[in-house]
């Protein structure tokens, strides 16, 4: 059987471009990679991308294959267990409210918490997945 190496890029569709970019770089640090009037592509870690699409510009005839999403997608980045309380701090020190704090039983921890597009996000540290 052929080989998948990854999940490469992730796509959330928003209302405004200008808005989520400046929410993406300015909480998690993501630098803006391409950019222009329909997408930002930005940079995870080495080898990941967040597309970030303007809701419904995607669906023009000179854009093959079209695309659209709507309403609110969830999405999860991994993070260290060492910078749980860390990620709390930050996300309460730029007034993001955090909707669910939930411990796995395999001994991970979640924040989740929304986006200004009310993307469900997730923070997540090893312990959520028999693979993670």
């Amino acid at each position: 059987m052929p080989q998948v190496t990854g999940v490469l890029e992730t796509s959330l569709y928003v209302d405004d471009l200008v808005r989520a970019t400046r929410f993406y770089e300015s909480l998690f640090g993501f630098p803006v990679m391409v950019h222009d009037t329909r997408l930002r592509a930005l940079q995870v870690c080495d080898g990941q991308v967040l597309l970030l699409f303007l809701r419904g510009a995607s669906l023009s005839p000179d854009q093959f294959p079209t695309h659209d999403g709507h309403g609110p997608l969830h999405l999860a980045f991994s993070i260290p267990a060492a910078d749980f309380s860390a990620w709390e701090t930050r996300l309460m020190q730029n007034g993001i409210a955090i909707e669910e704090t939930k411990q796995w039983d395999r001994g991970g921890r979640s924040l989740y918490f929304r986006d200004p597009d009310n993307h469900l996000l997730e923070l997540v540290t090893p312990g959520c997945w028999p693979n993670y």
